[in-house]
């Protein structure tokens, strides 16, 4: 919730950082696609070195890292903004946290391992839930620039002694004989080549985060546009992010009893039909609305592809096929804020990207019903 609080800050000041710039809203919105981006490229690398020298070390490294990248940050755009979200807050931030804290949790279970994700997951939303008004408070009485410097040292105070003096080694995996093949690693997966399904949910990762970035990065800004104050606009997003939270354990128990595959199928279908209605609503009661509605959806998609991961691939391989997956997530999050932010300052207002984001959807929903079918087919075979 501390760590992921940061990026929260660029997205509630977006319109005042765009200001500064001519008004240019695709400078501060790829501030905070490159704190995604580099959150998945740094997972990758983080979670070889949490290995070697625990998950402590990297979560309490990351976190100085994180404050270290809002003080560069406060330096104003657009490079200091740039080089303190991608590299300080995203890289080698909440690279060292991200995935590094899901490999730690998914080694700690063996039943109801989706829940244990969705839960350690839910840190991110209940970040989006609790900081927006709060930040928005801050904004305003403080400035942009103040609120990441107060906000960096909130978070050295917090996380560094949580990581010191919680985090324990996790057990040691203990990997069934191969049953499959040499090595261990299955002669195919759903009937298909086992690295072609991988990239299948590593292109539909990418599609469904695309549309997922959106609303999060651009709503407190679309509030803006419509003549709705930032004050509702930040609690508008609050509401989203704080119904992704409650839904997210939900979601955990699900995926648990359907698997991880149907589970994004059927949040990326919810997420689909909310963008749809991101299109059709201008007034305030009917955003909260679908704000709502979009926040219940999306929540479970990403610790369901985890699990699928965990369901269709050995556990020997999981230490590098769940960082590289969370990093096309991260690839799929980064692009869909910039984009958002291309898109309106090349047309003026945010429709264009909405529906950009839906046909992302659509292309995702093609990738993992194949998928999802496949699976459907070799049970029933079998």
């Amino acid at each position: 919730m501390m760590s992921f609080g940061a990026p929260w800050i660029t997205v509630v000041a977006l319109k005042d950082i765009a200001g500064e710039v001519g008004g240019t809203r695709s400078i501060p919105a790829l501030a905070s696609a490159l704190a995604w981006l580099g959150s998945g490229v740094g997972g990758i690398m983080m979670g070889q070195i949490a290995d070697r020298i625990g998950t402590r070390w990297t979560v309490a490294f990351g976190s100085l890292m994180i404050a270290l990248g809002l003080a560069l940050s406060s330096l104003g755009p657009s490079w200091p903004l740039w080089v303190g979200h991608g590299l300080f807050i995203g890289l080698i931030g909440l690279g060292g946290i991200n995935a590094p804290l899901y490999r730690y949790v998914s080694r700690w279970f063996d039943k109801r391992r989706g829940s244990a994700l969705a839960l350690i997951s839910s840190g991110s939303y209940l970040a989006g839930a609790m900081w927006p008004p709060v930040f928005e408070r801050a904004l305003a009485t403080f400035g942009w620039r103040e609120t990441m410097l107060w906000y960096a040292a909130l978070e050295c105070a917090i996380v560094v002694p949580i990581a010191l003096i919680y985090f324990r080694t996790p057990p040691e995996v203990i990997y069934p004989a191969p049953a499959n093949a040499p090595g261990g690693a299955p002669a195919s997966v759903l009937g298909l080549p086992p690295n072609l399904v991988f990239v299948m949910m590593c292109a539909a990762s990418i599609m469904c985060c695309i549309p997922m970035a959106m609303p999060q990065g651009h709503l407190v800004a679309f509030c803006s546009d419509l003549g709705i104050s930032r004050s509702v606009g930040a609690l508008m997003l609050s509401v989203l992010l704080g119904t992704a939270f409650l839904s997210r354990q939900i979601w955990g128990a699900i995926s648990d009893r359907i698997g991880g595959l149907t589970t994004v199928l059927v949040g990326s279908a919810w997420q689909c039909a909310a963008m749809i209605a991101f299109l059709l609503t201008q007034n305030e009661f009917g955003l909260f609305t679908v704000a709502a509605v979009f926040g219940l959806g999306f929540s479970g998609i990403i610790p369901a592809y985890v699990l699928a991961l965990r369901e269709l691939f050995p556990a020997a391989e999981a230490s590098w096929r769940i960082p590289t997956l969370l990093l096309f997530t991260a690839v799929g999050m980064a692009s869909g804020g910039w984009l958002a932010g291309l898109l309106y300052d090349r047309f003026g207002f945010y429709a264009p990207a909405f529906a950009v984001g839906v046909g992302a959807n659509l292309l995702n929903l093609l990738i993992v019903g194949t998928l999802v079918a496949r699976q459907r087919w070799r049970l029933g075979y079998a």
